[in-house]
C-alpha cells in the first residue's frame, strides 16, 4: 500500500469498472488516499494485510462471486471494532438492517459524490469523537462543579 501518510486512507470496494474512477476522484479530490479492491476476496486480503491503516471502508454490496460487501464490513469490524463502514447498493439497501454492521451508513445508488463525502466525513468525525473520549484518562474528566 503506497499512500501519502498525511491523508486518511480509505478502502474502496467496487466491482463496477465505470464507477471506480468516479468514486476515487470524488474521494481524492477531498484529500483522501484510496486503496481500491475490485472484489470481496481482494478487499479481505487488504484488510488482513493492514486493517489498522484504513480509516474507513466503503463497499458495494454485490461484488460478483466470492465474499460480498456484507462480509467485507463484518470482517473489517472484527479486525477494527470502531471501523467506519459505508455500504453502497443499487438494490440491496432493504437488507441493510439485517446484514449491515451497527452504526454503518447505506448509500443508495445512484448518488452524487457530495453524498459519499458527507457520509465519510460524518462517520470519521463520529469515530474521532468517540476515540478521543475513550482515550481521556479518568482523572481528566472533571465534574461541572470543579
Amino acid at each position: 500500500m503506497s499512500t501519502d501518510t498525511n491523508f486518511p486512507v480509505l478502502l474502496l470496494v467496487e466491482d463496477e469498472n465505470l464507477l471506480v474512477p468516479i468514486l476515487e476522484d470524488a474521494l481524492s479530490d477531498e484529500g483522501f488516499n484510496v486503496v481500491t479492491a475490485h472484489d470481496g476476496n481482494t478487499a479481505l486480503q487488504e484488510l488482513e494485510a493492514g486493517a489498522t491503516e484504513f480509516k474507513a471502508v466503503i463497499t458495494d454490496i454485490r461484488l460478483g462471486t466470492g465474499p460480498d460487501g456484507w462480509d467485507v464490513g463484518r470482517r473489517a469490524r472484527e479486525l477494527v471494532p470502531s471501523m467506519p463502514i459505508i455500504y453502497m447498493s443499487g438494490d440491496s439497501a432493504h437488507d441493510w438492517s439485517a446484514n449491515g454492521v451497527p452504526e454503518s451508513v447505506m448509500l443508495q445508488k445512484p448518488f452524487v459524490g457530495a453524498q459519499l463525502i458527507t457520509a465519510v466525513a460524518t462517520l470519521l468525525n463520529s469515530a474521532s469523537a468517540t476515540a478521543s473520549v475513550e482515550a481521556q484518562p479518568l482523572d481528566a474528566k472533571k465534574s461541572p462543579s470543579s
